[in-house]
């Protein structure tokens, strides 16, 4: 069991996928002690050794520096690129040996998905250290229920989800970004139970992938063997616009594969950061619109 979060504990900041601006992250470390936690910066998120990032041992000693202080209770990043480099110098051992609450989003879907798969442990999809900067009212009451209080039943919803393909689906969480998803399927330090059901969740945003480059994800995931596992699909914000191109691709996809399919604007690159816990059984019930955790 991952212990929760006391008001007091420090919170461990790594960079795998950019290098910090120090004048950004204090903000952020600012704003993350005003609501009571404490900060311990990685000795190398600040590198540029390769003139876009560190190296990737300095990137995973920070890491497992994390992993194995026990004064750090969370290890929190960002997104950006090249987190899979990281993959064979992570502890994976150690990681599962020192539980502890591990959330990012975007790039971070391959560093998270992948302690998943090594470890069983449930880690966490959804917030990064910079939705401090001004933290929202939803964004804040997740970061609380999911790492402060206990016993999360479903997912809190703050829109309208819709239901794109209707149906129950029930399964273990995988997901996060559509490119990194399909980049992991097929990676050494990715592998799925075969005789486990699982749920996907993605999603993407306008700015960084038009719904081809998204139907080019989907197409991957779909022509790899994942797919019989796949038993329903949980589509994030995209665009503040309907893109109705969009959706009929999600729909194609859900209808070819027969699993449910249902989109909101709760969680991806938009103004609201759910989070979603990788690892957790679940069910996503298109009746209600709802995702529940059993």
């Amino acid at each position: 069991m991952i212990e929760r979060l006391k008001y007091g504990d420090k919170i461990g900041i790594v960079t795998p996928s950019h290098v910090a601006d120090k004048d950004r992250y204090q903000v952020y470390f600012s704003e993350i002690k005003s609501i009571g936690f404490n900060i311990i910066e990685g000795k190398n998120i600040y590198k540029n050794t390769y003139g876009y990032i560190a190296s990737e041992k300095e990137r995973a000693d920070d890491f497992n520096d994390m992993i194995l202080n026990n004064e750090v209770k969370m290890v929190f990043f960002a997104g950006g690129n090249c987190a899979n480099e990281i993959l064979p110098l992570l502890n994976y051992e150690n990681i599962k040996k020192y539980p502890k609450i591990i959330c990012s989003y975007s790039d971070g879907t391959t560093i998270l998905n992948t302690i998943y798969a090594q470890t069983g442990l449930i880690v966490y999809y959804g917030q990064t250290p910079g939705i401090f900067n001004g933290i929202r009212h939803y964004d804040y009451n997740q970061f609380i229920s999911n790492f402060v209080e206990e016993n999360i039943k479903s997912f809190n919803k703050n829109t309208e989800w819709k239901t794109i393909c209707s149906g129950i689906g029930e399964g273990i969480l995988i997901g996060g970004y559509t490119d990194n998803i399909a980049l992991l399927i097929g990676n050494k330090y990715f592998s799925y139970d075969k005789t486990k059901k699982y749920i996907l969740f993605l999603e993407n945003h306008e700015k960084f992938c038009s719904p081809a480059v998204i139907s080019s994800h989907l197409a991957h995931i779909e022509q790899n063997d994942i797919i019989k596992n796949i038993s329903g699909l949980l589509f994030g914000h995209y665009s503040e616009n309907e893109f109705l191109e969009l959706e009929k691709c999600l729909e194609r996809f859900g209808q070819r594969n027969k699993i449910p399919v249902i989109k909101c604007d709760d969680f991806g690159h938009g103004i609201k950061h759910g989070i979603i816990p990788i690892g957790q059984n679940a069910r996503i019930d298109t009746n209600e619109n709802k995702l529940e955790y059993i």
